[in-house]
């Protein structure tokens, strides 16, 4: 199940951007709920979140599999977001239900977002 991308601010197709795709996998099948929670709380603060471009999300629920698909202005912008709450508090939370996760950052020009899924997890998996 794959959330549409959700443009958050003008993308200038000539700009360069960064992109970031998390991979998040969870122990359990009783904090797939949880999870979730936490989702719409940190998707509300993207919405806020200065330097924020977009954003998209990817779960595979049957193997508790989920991925976050963003993009951002910089490094410093995206950074700023990662450390502030409920960010960074969901993190803590959620750490010890999950297996080890993996982070592909690059970036592409404006004229590329939303990025594909596709070009994403090839990235990732040629990192592995």
């Amino acid at each position: 199940m794959d959330l549409p991308w959700k443009s958050l601010a003008p993308v200038d197709k000539g700009r360069e951007y960064l992109v970031l795709l998390s991979y998040l996998p969870l122990n359990t099948y009783r904090k797939i709920p949880r999870f979730f929670q936490f989702s719409f709380q940190i998707h509300r603060q993207l919405r806020e979140s200065p330097g924020a471009i977009g954003y998209s999300m990817r779960a595979k629920l049957r193997s508790r599999q989920f991925w976050t698909l963003s993009a951002w202005e910089d490094e410093r912008s995206l950074m700023d977001f990662v450390t502030k709450v409920p960010h960074g508090e969901v993190i803590r939370a959620l750490s010890a239900h999950m297996g080890p996760t993996k982070f592909t950052q690059w970036k592409i020009l404006g004229s590329a977002i939303p990025p594909k899924w596709e070009e994403a997890t090839r990235r990732m998996s040629q990192e592995s």
